[in-house]
């Protein structure tokens, strides 16, 4: 008889968000309370910002180095994305889900689109929303890594890429730092009992609405508001 133990594959956790809505500082602290996660590094054409690393935050590339990867399917998935192209690189990936190891994405809808596309069974989606868009400009114009014209691009973004928030298993807004992050789930099975664990996402965290999917397995989608989003003057 064999001892040998083959350990379980891995859940690909993708989160996106609008720029500015929190992902990336919600993904940050994600990753300081569960140590076991893997981060999926993305490669990217866009300038480095101050305090970014090399291989830390992004694996920068030229468009030419870009291109590359694209010849040698090097990427699972890739998107231009606000002028520039992000991508994620399938190898790390692979090894991450063989070895049994959960994957955190902070990637855009796009991407998150095609992984889920490509590894229906492996992937959970979570999309972050901002209270609103006035909130989201202001968080924008705080953080001063972007000129006036990048940031009413990306607020006037913002209101395409919240139109496919239906698309994803989990949806939130992230009103409040401190109270959203205990709320991410500790373990996410996509194989679990009515399809997605929920345990994990107490109602009293965030502002969440949930409705049955029909026709699937994966059992919960979340339907984001309309209305505090009609206007950037919203509240």
């Amino acid at each position: 008889m064999s001892n040998s133990h083959t350990p379980r594959r891995g859940v690909l956790l993708i989160v996106s968000s609008p720029s500015g809505a929190g992902k990336t500082s919600l993904c940050r602290r994600l990753m300081a309370d569960h140590g076991d996660l893997v981060l999926s590094v993305s490669a990217t054409t866009r300038p480095i910002r101050p305090g970014e690393v090399d291989g830390r935050d992004y694996h920068f590339v030229d468009n030419a180095g870009f291109d590359r990867l694209i010849a040698e399917d090097a990427l699972l998935e890739w998107a231009d994305v606000h002028g520039h192209r992000y991508g994620t690189l399938r190898a790390t990936v692979d090894a991450a889900l063989g070895f049994g190891q959960d994957v955190l994405f902070d990637i855009d809808w796009q991407g998150a689109r095609d992984i889920a596309s490509k590894s229906p069974h492996d992937a959970v989606r979570v999309f972050i929303l901002p209270p609103s868009l006035a909130e989201l400009r202001r968080r924008l114009v705080t953080r001063s890594q972007d000129s006036e014209a990048v940031i009413e691009q990306r607020v006037a973004n913002a209101k395409d890429e919240i139109a496919h928030c239906g698309e994803f298993d989990y949806v939130f807004v992230n009103d409040d730092f401190d109270r959203s992050t205990p709320s991410w789930p500790t373990s996410t099975t996509p194989n679990a009992a009515a399809g997605r664990a929920t345990s994990g996402w107490p109602s009293t965290s965030a502002t969440c609405w949930r409705k049955r999917s029909e026709g699937s397995p994966a059992a919960l989608v979340l339907r984001c508001p309309a209305r505090p989003f009609g206007s950037t003057g919203s509240g």
